[in-house]
């Protein structure tokens, strides 16, 4: 899959708190069936055996519909299942590294929450940033807020992809008009749902709305 041609516009994470793992195959494919364009695993506790086999049964469904499978954090699962990707926070990887790890044709995506940051992750070899917290969010309670404006001149300045992320929902996207964004990321409106597809079809209209008003 190549780097440079990702659709970042709706992109799901991952969460084995709020969806057990005998639903995260059906969850994630509905997700795409709705509308989605990148899955993220992310899977803080899981050991490597399970992280591993997590990803291989995640890519028989995400190469199906030609949809990129990105890894949080854990370069060794990317690289031993082939996933599409890696994406690695402040406290990860350093991005260098991590590109020289990884290699010229994954992608590399970092989560960023200043204008330095995001500057810094461009000249180390970034393909898209994840910008955030945005809004209040139960799944990382201690992140820092970014603000709107932030979220604004990191887009302007930084020259690659932005996917907003943190407390992402069908009724705080239309407040991130006028960013610019590329994209928005969700994780318990999408994979807590009883109705994944329904979710992510509602995130991506919602998204499509400001994205026009660019």
């Amino acid at each position: 899959m190549k780097r440079n041609t990702i659709d970042y516009s709706v992109y799901v994470i991952t969460d084995s708190v709020i969806c057990p793992p005998e639903r995260l195959l059906f969850q994630v494919e509905e997700a795409i069936l709705g509308g989605a364009t990148v899955i993220q695993l992310r899977e803080k506790k899981a050991d490597s055996l399970t992280s591993y086999k997590t990803a291989e049964a995640l890519l028989s469904v995400t190469k199906k519909y030609g949809v990129a499978l990105i890894v949080n954090d854990r370069a060794d699962i990317m690289l031993a299942a082939d996933c599409d990707g890696l994406h690695v926070g402040q406290k990860d990887l350093p991005v260098a590294v991590a590109r020289k790890l990884i290699g010229p044709g994954k992608i590399l995506g970092v989560s960023v929450s200043t204008v330095r940051e995001a500057k810094k992750a461009q000249e180390d070899g970034a393909d898209y940033l994840g910008v955030g917290a945005i809004f209040p969010t139960g799944t990382k309670p201690d992140a820092d807020a970014v603000a709107l404006n932030t979220l604004h001149e990191i887009k302007e300045s930084a020259g690659l992809p932005v996917v907003a992320i943190g407390g992402i929902s069908k009724e705080t996207i239309p407040q991130l008009a006028g960013t610019k964004i590329d994209g928005v990321a969700v994780v318990s409106a999408v994979m807590a749902s009883p109705r994944p597809r329904a979710a992510a079809e509602e995130i991506r209209a919602a998204f499509e709305k400001i994205a026009t008003q660019k």
